[in-house]
């Protein structure tokens, strides 16, 4: 066990939160087409009330803080926030499109020692990146903004979502990542809006898409391991936790709304109506979520994907049911594996039709269910 496996497990046993992801606005200069977000201001916290939070996570134990948005250089009062957080010692993480970094706000950041700026790149071409995030310009001034910003050494990670308009643009993002020295991560996921609205999932990769995402060594390593059949599922997983969220991990609105996670709005609290730590330790919703174990999930308990399936209960609960299966993690399970999940059968009408796909391409139904 490696030192951060160790510091979460024992947060974990201690109950503290270890990392607290907060939205300072969701206020953006960027309509990105895939966004989840209401981008209207609905009354966001002050100043002093998101310091108040500060202070109240840094005696909860929260060590580890992304603040993002939205866009957070959005608010004026960024640098001050940023600064203040670094004055109570959590390792900071900060989530920008980077349009709006300049000279002056890369030595600022640079000299707030912050962690790593993580990055939206949908493409190294402009015209599909500015077409995504329907900002012209917005990839020229990102690029500038990225590379202020490692000529002051300080990390940067480019995330780069994977959609239908973007799927053959990766390897430029790659290797504009490779020429900057910075980092890089994919993300097939598209989220259903924060509203509940699903239209936008159809923007996601198609099946033949993400299935060949999967196979490629470059983007997922060992593409034998990465891909191979699950394997028997032991009473370790079956009764070890489906997410951190919630347990040593937890998402703050820009409104003071708290949350298991930023893919999870299962409202738990509010900050402006109750202290961090009262509801962290007494939230109704949370414990309730604390309390799910993977032996205690109905369908994905009998599923042999289980120990290895990327499952959300985030976006579990957003399909009405947080102890239901994903299925879209049921899909990338089956995409990656070949091997058909429980969920997958369990979801009527669609179950026939999946019985017809299993006949038609051959896929492994074995150790679908181990219980």
């Amino acid at each position: 066990m490696n030192l951060m496996d160790e510091l979460g497990s024992r947060a974990l046993k201690l109950g503290i939160p270890l990392s607290a992801h907060l939205d300072l606005t969701y206020r953006c200069n960027e309509r990105c087409v895939h966004c989840y977000l209401d981008h209207d201001d609905h009354g966001e916290m002050t100043t002093a009330e998101i310091k108040s939070v500060l202070d109240q996570m840094a005696e909860a134990g929260v060590l580890f803080l992304v603040l993002s948005g939205g866009e957070v250089f959005m608010r004026r009062d960024f640098f001050e926030l940023l600064e203040y957080a670094r004055s109570l010692l959590f390792s900071v993480k900060i989530k920008t499109n980077a349009v709006m970094i300049g000279d002056k706000e890369a030595d600022r950041l640079a000299r707030a020692g912050v962690e790593a700026v993580q990055v939206s790149v949908y493409s190294a071409r402009h015209d599909v990146h500015d077409e995504i995030t329907k900002l012209p310009g917005s990839l020229k001034r990102t690029i500038q903004g990225m590379r202020r910003l490692r000529e002051r050494g300080v990390k940067v990670i480019f995330a780069n979502v994977l959609m239908q308009r973007n799927y053959g643009d990766y390897p430029g993002v790659k290797a504009l990542a490779a020429e900057l020295g910075a980092e890089y991560t994919i993300d097939p996921t598209i989220t259903p809006m924060m509203d509940g609205d699903r239209s936008i999932l159809q923007l996601g990769l198609r099946a033949q898409e993400l299935e060949e995402v999967f196979r490629n060594s470059e983007l997922v390593g060992d593409v034998a391991e990465f891909c191979a059949p699950p394997q028997e599922v032991g009473d370790d997983i079956l009764n070890g936790l489906p997410c951190s969220a919630g347990h040593n991990a937890c998402y703050i609105s820009p409104y003071g709304e708290v949350f298991p996670c930023v893919q999870f709005p299962l409202p738990s609290g509010n900050l402006r109506q109750q202290k961090f730590i009262d509801i962290w330790r007494d939230s109704p919703q949370l414990q309730e979520v604390r309390a799910i174990t993977a032996r205690q999930l109905p369908t994905c308990s009998t599923c042999s994907h289980v120990g290895t399936c990327s499952r959300c209960p985030g976006l579990a609960y957003q399909e009405g049911n947080m102890r239901g299966p994903s299925s879209q993690d049921c899909e990338k399970s089956y995409l990656r594996t070949g091997v058909v999940t429980a969920g997958m059968l369990a979801r009527k009408p669609n179950a026939a039709a999946v019985s017809t796909l299993v006949q038609i391409r051959g896929v492994n139904m074995t150790g679908l269910q181990h219980a």
